[in-house]
């Protein structure tokens, strides 16, 4: 996708991590079976069987086993469950051992845009395993804006880094001007420093909410010498055509997200726009098509327009495709990227004069084709598609 279609900042990704839960069962002496009371509960909007744990004081387990769930992640909005409450006394024989300390609470947090599961955790002074654990989130722990996270205290925090890296950051300091698009996760990528330590030094709030021109005291890591700036993964230029400095550093800020979170494979993501292409009703040869055209199956691809992932769409546009589907769509997604993309060949198949013209809209943007007629570019972009489609046949 060219100018037309793709101006505008997006960024949303979270690390990669993966959490086993364990739950030990106690025998009570004397075999009496521990008094407890069930409870009606209809699931809400966002709610997780951990969530539902910790806010009725049952545990994952228990309602589990009551409902008897196969999955306990698969729960729907408005289903009844049965939650079993109240604690069984202590058995008498550990009446002599120190008391354990109480598990700490979980709070309710609503993700923003911008969000990672790491700056969640380094903001409430949890961790990212343990809000994995607390949400069930898969082994990527990728969040949406709008989504409703379960957060552990701070007792379930790792342990704090060795005393020996802290001492490695000095207490210099620089100032940012925070930019259309930007994010706290953003600068700190780009400025070397954390989320945390960016927080921290402005006195942001939990939510670490910055806006347009506000200037942020960021601070860095020393150097014996002063060090040329590192360069930049996506340059300002594509076919001729150079892209605005916010634009570009949303490209950026994209670029490093993805590569932090890690990508599936080259053959996973051609796999993903097949299944996606058929399951949705396009030719799978199109979508396998376009997409080799645009990334070569790479997700980790950002183009100095912001456009991004497999199937390089720009975020303006995935907010066409959130509506098209129904559904928020996170282009940082491996699978809502392809989505995305595969549900705007949709549209342009349908809308289209015919198949030349709606790749061309894919490339150029249907309303600058109806309007100017396919450019040159276009039409040599066409030109691959097609001639790749009869590859992925």
């Amino acid at each position: 996708m060219t100018s037309s279609t793709r101006t505008g900042a997006m960024r949303r990704v979270g690390p990669s991590t993966g959490a086993t839960l364990v739950i030990a069962a106690a025998a009570v002496a004397g075999g009496a079976a521990p008094a407890h009371a069930d409870e009606q509960v209809r699931v809400r909007s966002g709610d997780t069987v951990s969530a539902i744990a910790a806010r009725t004081g049952s545990s994952v387990r228990a309602i589990a086993d009551a409902n008897r769930l196969a999955d306990v992640h698969r729960i729907r909005e408005g289903q009844v469950l049965t939650v079993p409450t109240g604690a069984p006394s202590a058995p008498r024989a550990a009446a002599a051992a120190p008391a354990a300390p109480p598990a700490p609470a979980a709070t309710a947090y609503t993700v923003v845009t911008g969000d990672t599961v790491g700056a969640i955790a380094a903001r409430t002074g949890s961790s990212v395993a343990a809000i994995v654990a607390a949400n069930g989130l898969d082994s990527r722990a990728f969040i949406r804006a709008g989504q409703t996270l379960q957060i552990p205290g701070a007792g379930a925090a790792a342990a704090p880094a060795p005393a020996v890296a802290a001492a490695a950051v000095s207490t210099a300091t620089t100032s940012v001007t925070v930019r259309r698009g930007d994010t706290v996760g953003a600068i700190a990528a780009r400025t070397g420093t954390t989320v945390a330590a960016v927080v921290a030094a402005n006195g942001l709030d939990a939510r670490a909410f910055i806006r347009e021109g506000q200037v942020l005291t960021v601070p860095v890591a020393a150097a014996a010498t002063p060090a040329a700036p590192a360069p930049a993964s996506v340059g300002n230029t594509f076919a001729g055509r150079t892209y605005a400095d916010d634009v570009v550093a949303a490209a950026n800020a994209n670029k490093a997200a993805l590569v932090r979170a890690g990508v599936p494979s080259k053959a996973d993501m051609q796999a993903k726009v097949a299944a996606t292409a058929r399951a949705m009703g396009v030719d799978p040869a199109l979508a396998q098509a376009v997409a080799f055209q645009e990334s070569g199956f790479n997700h980790t691809a950002v183009s100095p327009a912001n456009a991004i992932g497999t199937m390089q769409v720009i975020p303006s546009s995935g907010e066409w495709a959130s509506q098209l589907v129904g559904r928020p769509l996170d282009l940082l997604h491996p699978d809502d990227n392809v989505v995305a993309g595969v549900a705007i060949l949709r549209s342009l198949v349908r809308t289209s004069a015919d198949l030349p013209s709606a790749i061309a809209g894919y490339y150029q943007g249907a309303a600058s084709v109806r309007k100017n007629g396919m450019y040159a570019d276009t039409r040599r972009y066409v030109a691959s598609v097609q001639t790749l489609m009869t590859r992925f046949g």
